[in-house]
């Protein structure tokens, strides 16, 4: 039998091929965030040398975001290398830009409608502030819906928390700024680098806690689950973030209980405020930084235990 072409302009079937992959996305490459640590570093110090010499006034927002965007990406980025590669590069800065900008502007409305000046105001901020971010961590992961888990609720929460806290920083860094007698540099700087140091064991730590319980309770559909142990959990973070930001007066209160002496107790009663003793300022520091040491040590145990009852923490791609 012989075999007959067919007619000219009949469409001859394709023979199906290997199919190929799609490309990978971009990754971001290892050791990242230590360039991004030193580099940035150098430029803060650089600008702020500049600004001090030139007394350029027009620098200040550069050394504002510098200096306090400059802990906060790092560890995000930290974050995002060692245990969230899989998560993607576009939710963590959804979640940073997103999440954090979110999470300011309901913090500051909720404050200025709720909150009044009393003895549980921290209280009131700490429950204002971990709630408007996790509800900022739902919004951004909303279409989402194959994230979930621990591990992906303390990556992407502490990346929140640091969005949270880089916007934070710069609006206390433009307050420390700005005083009667004109532009503050010291202050400025003081403020971003004590913010700085103290930045990751703050918001993201508490978000990271927050938002790894939330995750884990995610049903398979994507729809948040809020149960006894997202909310207990919730609470313990917020009070958690009341202690943190009550050191300073629970300091006080410490020190003049047990230090305070009849003399200073009359000049106060007279509307004088005494000069604190040498006693009395060694005290005052020990208890303000030991309260902050044990707040930060007790969310870093909490943290590390929910990440070893997750398997896939440690078997990250």
């Amino acid at each position: 039998m012989t075999h007959t072409p067919p007619p000219s302009g009949t469409p001859r079937a394709r023979i199906p091929g290997p199919q190929q992959p799609p490309p990978a996305p971009p990754q971001i490459r290892p050791g990242l965030w230590k360039h991004c640590l030193w580099g940035g570093l150098a430029l803060w110090v650089l600008t702020a040398l500049v600004t001090y010499a030139t007394k350029n006034s027009t620098l200040l927002p550069t050394l504002i975001l510098l200096g306090s965007f400059l802990v906060p990406v790092t560890f995000a980025l930290w974050a995002y290398e060692r245990h969230g590669r899989d998560l993607g590069a576009g939710v963590i800065l959804g979640c940073f830009l997103t999440g954090g900008t979110l999470g300011v502007l309901g913090a500051s409305v909720m404050e200025y409608y709720l909150l009044h000046p009393s003895v549980w105001m921290f209280v009131g901020v700490g429950l204002i502030e971990e709630a408007v971010k996790l509800g900022a961590l739902m919004f951004v992961l909303r279409h989402r819906t194959a994230i979930r888990g621990t591990r992906a609720g303390l990556v992407l929460g502490a990346t929140v928390g640091f969005g949270f806290a880089a916007l934070e920083s710069a609006g206390y860094a433009f307050n420390a700024a700005v005083s009667t007698r004109g532009i503050d540099l010291r202050a400025l700087l003081e403020t971003e680098i004590l913010r700085g140091v103290l930045a990751p064991f703050g918001h993201g730590l508490w978000t990271a806690v927050a938002g790894a319980v939330l995750l884990s309770y995610r049903r398979p559909d994507g729809r948040f689950r809020i149960n006894g142990a997202v909310v207990g959990t919730y609470l313990g973070v917020s009070l958690l973030h009341a202690v943190w930001d009550s050191t300073h007066g629970i300091a006080v209160w410490l020190v003049t209980l047990l230090t305070e002496t009849g003399l200073q107790r009359a000049l106060f009663a007279e509307g004088y405020i005494p000069r604190p003793t040498a006693e009395q300022q060694h005290l005052f520091t020990v208890f303000s930084v030991g309260g902050m040491v044990v707040v930060a040590l007790l969310g870093l145990v909490w943290a590390r235990s929910l990440a070893r009852r997750d398997p896939s923490w440690r078997n990250t791609p």
